[in-house]
């Protein structure tokens, strides 16, 4: 059993960890893509769901070379697609269940330090963590897309923020995967989680974080 009490900085994804929002931006994502076709539409739903943690704009552009098909396209068009999705998910995430217990582990956790580490949008999470009165849960900061997972923890890393021992806590299989290239310990959570992977060598797997308060 790992020792929860021990660790110095917590990293969270923010989909399906912190917010119930995994189904909401597979949805955005069919519904941006539904003016190609339901076919091709339901071929990207497949990639982001086999591709979770992965940025939205990586997804939209191979949405665009390898489902649709086109060696070339104007910006114009990926902004549309980027555009559109933003706006059905946007207020998804202003009114999707957050995390029972999330607040009960910061105050277990305290003096450690939190961050989001996510695959949405960076400037779009500040703006809903502030709206929703959790930005001043995450004291280290929020991170997202456009730079990858594997990117960001790397800056941390290299900024000398994330003191160890550190865990991140996540229900992607990129998640897992990014956690053990950063050389941190990992969490896998599964009640919202859309991952098919197995997560065996997780260091810990539970359901939520309120399952996860129970272990301190």
């Amino acid at each position: 059993m790992i020792d929860l009490m021990g660790y110095r900085t917590w990293l969270f994804d923010c989909d399906g960890v912190v917010l119930n929002s995994n189904r909401i931006k597979t949805d955005a994502f069919f519904r941006a893509a539904e003016p190609y076709g339901a076919g091709y539409a339901q071929q990207l739903v497949d990639y982001h769901v086999q591709n979770g943690g992965v940025s939205r704009y990586v997804k939209f552009q191979r949405f665009l070379t390898d489902i649709v098909g086109r060696k070339d396209y104007e910006k114009e068009e990926l902004d549309r697609l980027l555009a559109d999705y933003a706006g059905f998910v946007e207020q998804g995430l202003l009114s999707c269940e957050v995390a029972p217990g999330l607040d009960r582990l910061r105050a277990l956790t305290q003096p450690a330090r939190w961050f989001i580490v996510s695959g949405g949008d960076q400037e779009e999470l500040r703006s809903v963590f502030r709206q929703r009165g959790l930005d001043a849960l995450f004291d280290g900061g929020i991170y997202g897309s456009p730079s990858t997972k594997d990117d960001i923890l790397a800056a941390l890393e290299r900024e000398g923020v994330v003191d160890s021992p550190a865990v991140f806590i996540g229900d992607s299989q990129y998640d897992f995967e990014a956690a053990r290239r950063a050389g941190l310990d990992f969490v896998f959570v599964s009640d919202w989680s859309e991952s098919a992977f197995d997560f065996k060598d997780a260091d810990l797997k539970r359901g939520s974080l309120a399952e996860l308060v129970s272990q301190f």
